[in-house]
């Protein structure tokens, strides 16, 4: 429902959650704060956005940042239905949901935070905005005017999530890629202008997101992401070493990541992919100052370069690299620090700057 004025805005407060498909708000369909509106550009909140004909319903609910808390959220639920001619049913539960406000104050959690949404299938965001997303997630870290009274950043994320079937997982549909950055570009800008610190110049998006450069690949063909020395079939049984894949994301000289899963075995009952690892290095001016202080003062070991800490699920380092601050990180319960050495060693290869880890002395991942 649109927030056209006071009234309409403390109902909806008021009301936490309201059906917008139905009822005296029927015409008046819009979520996060205004930034979506029924029929304005977004499937999400238009018909398309419905994967079934049956037992539609869209609900929504929020809360505004504001000046005095700047921090927000809002979720936004489609449910459909399809029954198929053989008396089958296909049910649609998707959930949307966008927060505004700081990370985690954690450093360990904070990590994994920013993982989450710059690995696996995430590209960046294009024209120069600091963030990234794919299918069903994305990030965008906001100017500096919007950071926190503690120095954080503030940034504005986006999960969305299926509820799964009786046999296999869903994945929800939100139009793909360049459907979610428009999505959370939207909803940034409202969330800003409602906390009082939107600049002169709304973000925008100037151009399509960029692509996966390549499909998901098979270890057993080659080095994960086809850096030497990424290896990990050599250190799996059989069975697993036939079902690691690697997925290579983005390739910048901002970012790059390297995701590694175990994938699903169905004849097992295996619902999910199960994570390997995941590696990342992160050099944008925004997106590194997310984790600003989680890597100490130390270096991460003897030979190391930089400041951070080495395992046992956790490596990080931070050093400088072809004159920016750049970050490294590796995550998952099969890192190690042989792996963490040869994606770190490949990283600043490409980007012309010193090894941060001491030349390999062979051993065990």
């Amino acid at each position: 429902m649109v927030a056209a004025g006071a009234t309409v805005a403390v109902l909806a407060t008021a009301l936490g959650a309201w059906a917008t498909d139905t009822g005296p708000f029927a015409d008046r369909d819009s979520y996060c704060w205004g930034a979506w509106q029924e029929d304005g550009g977004f499937d999400l909140v238009g018909d398309a956005g419905f994967e079934g004909p049956d037992a539609r319903s869209r609900t929504g609910s929020e809360s505004a940042p504001t000046r005095q808390r700047p921090r927000g959220r809002c979720t936004v639920e489609l449910h459909s239905s399809l029954t198929y001619g053989s008396g089958g049913k296909s049910v649609q539960d998707t959930t949307v949901t966008v927060a505004y406000g700081p990370a985690p104050k954690s450093a360990k959690r904070r990590v994994e935070w920013v993982a989450g949404y710059l690995g696996d299938h995430a590209m960046p965001l294009p024209g120069g905005l600091p963030g990234a997303v794919d299918e069903t997630h994305g990030l965008l870290v906001l100017p500096k005017r919007c950071d926190t009274a503690d120095g954080r950043p503030t940034a504005v994320t986006l999960d969305a999530r299926e509820e799964p079937g009786a046999d296999d997982p869903a994945t929800p549909d939100l139009g793909g890629s360049d459907a979610v950055s428009d999505l959370l570009v939207a909803a940034a800008g409202k969330g800003m202008e409602a906390a009082g610190c939107a600049p002169a110049k709304p973000l925008r998006l100037t151009s399509p997101l960029p692509t996966l450069p390549e499909e998901v690949g098979d270890v057993e063909q080659g080095p994960a992401c086809r850096i030497p020395g990424l290896d990990p079939q050599e250190d799996v049984d059989e069975d697993t070493a036939r079902r690691l894949e690697y997925q290579v994301g983005a390739v910048t000289r901002d970012l790059q990541s390297c995701s590694v899963v175990v994938g699903r075995s169905v004849l097992r009952g295996e619902r999910y992919d199960k994570g390997f690892f995941d590696a990342l290095m992160i050099r944008e001016p925004r997106l590194t100052a997310l984790l600003h202080g989680v890597t100490g003062d130390r270096a991460p070991a003897p030979g190391w370069r930089g400041t951070g800490s080495l395992g046992p699920d956790q490596y990080i380092v931070r050093a400088e690299c072809a004159k920016r601050p750049t970050t490294f990180l590796m995550l998952g319960p099969s890192a190690g620090e042989d792996y963490f050495t040869a994606f770190t060693g490949a990283v600043t290869r490409r980007l012309g700057c010193a090894p941060v880890a001491p030349a390999p002395t062979g051993g065990t991942h």
